[in-house]
């Protein structure tokens, strides 16, 4: 699965080439220079914001400009790393995946050069967090490629992707669990109604939240992602189960009218990649989609009766994630064991619109100081 096409719904953001072409040749009015002059020296002078998320499968990088209510991504980078790859084993990033991290940021580091960043948050999480030379390996990212990680917590981690999902949740609803499932982490959030802001995406209202140290990459390699039994992936969602059980009951949900989860990460967009039938995937039709309990179960049971070679000839699946589709399912499965719901919302969204969103508000650029128009 492509993830470069990710960004924050309802935000301005290129379509596939044919549909800019079809804007291309559409009726415009006569060419205004001035108006178009002026634009030019508007952009000039807008703040440019970057957000980089290092995790421990991915590497993505969002870069976007301030819109009235919103902002507007201007770059985009995706590429699958493997961070964590045996770090669950040897407790060290290897040198193989330190190789493809500082590659993949040097991307990074240019595409921000030739966009004119002026403000950026650049952040790694577990696989990170949990080495014994995370430490080593900011070091050397700092020497190497000139960028400065930050390396940050667990709850930092559920606010940034809180921040970032919020647009999603409905005006209505009482009960949210939100749920990202990483490559070395996943974490829930209890989220109350979405509260308004003044200017920008609404807030976050966070009742709760929980980080366990298990993702797709880390119960991959615990159990083998290529040949999965219906025993395996069931030690697979039981281990998850006793993480978040105490959790599940603290926040229940039980009375609470309408309730449903909100999923962020490869996993539940790789789910509803399949269930649309999607020749390849597009953003277009998964953010923001609904899929019923019993969708996402035929899903999942597809995808444990398929062998390996049909996972990765799936179009939303393919080679990089055919051997981690599995775990995800099997944590996604845990989750909705602990709070069963009838509905489940993608998200096509997370930590990097969660930075995005705090810079920009920290700056005041939706609060009328210098607001873009």
């Amino acid at each position: 699965m492509d993830d470069e096409a990710r960004a924050t719904g309802g935000l301005d953001r290129a379509r596939e080439p044919a549909l800019r072409g079809r804007r291309r040749w559409a009726r415009r009015p006569p060419f205004d220079g001035s108006r178009h002059r002026l634009a030019r020296e508007r952009d000039a002078r807008a703040v440019t914001y970057a957000a980089l998320d290092l995790g421990t499968n991915n590497c993505r990088l969002l870069v976007a400009r301030p819109t009235a209510n919103s902002f507007r991504v201007v770059d985009a980078f995706s590429r699958i790393i493997r961070l964590g790859e045996g770090l669950s084993a040897s407790g060290r990033l290897s040198e193989a995946a330190i190789g493809r991290a500082v590659e993949a940021l040097a991307i990074c580091r240019d595409k921000m050069q030739n966009r004119a960043v002026t403000r950026a948050r650049l952040i790694a999480t577990e696989a990170c967090r949990s080495a014994e030379n995370g430490a080593e390996f900011r070091t050397r990212v700092a020497e190497q490629v000139g960028l400065d990680l930050e390396i940050v917590d667990r709850e930092t981690e559920a606010e940034l992707a809180a921040g970032g999902c919020t647009p999603l949740l409905e005006a209505q609803a009482e009960g949210v669990i939100l749920f990202d499932i990483g490559g070395g982490s996943s974490e829930l959030v209890r989220l109350g109604p979405a509260r308004q802001s003044p200017g920008g995406p609404p807030l976050p209202d966070i009742r709760g939240w929980v980080s366990v140290p298990i993702g797709v990459v880390t119960l991959a390699e615990r159990y083998g992602g290529i040949n999965v039994t219906p025993e395996v992936y069931e030690a697979m969602v039981a281990e998850v189960a006793a993480f978040i059980a105490s959790f599940a009951v603290e926040h229940h949900m039980r009375g609470l009218n309408p309730i449903y989860l909100l999923g962020t990460s490869g996993t539940v967009t790789t789910i509803a990649g399949v269930h649309l039938g999607l020749r390849r995937y597009d953003r277009r039709y998964i953010d923001g989609c609904w899929m019923t309990a019993e969708q996402i179960s035929s899903v999942s049971d597809r995808l444990l009766a398929m062998s390996y070679e049909e996972r990765v000839a799936n179009p939303c699946i393919g080679i990089e994630r055919a051997d981690l589709v599995l775990a995800g399912c099997a944590i996604l499965e845990a989750i909705r064991r602990a709070f069963p719901c009838e509905r489940v919302r993608v998200a096509d969204r997370g930590l990097r619109e969660g930075m995005l969103v705090q810079m920009m508000r920290a700056d005041g650029v939706w609060a009328g100081q210098g607001a873009p128009t």
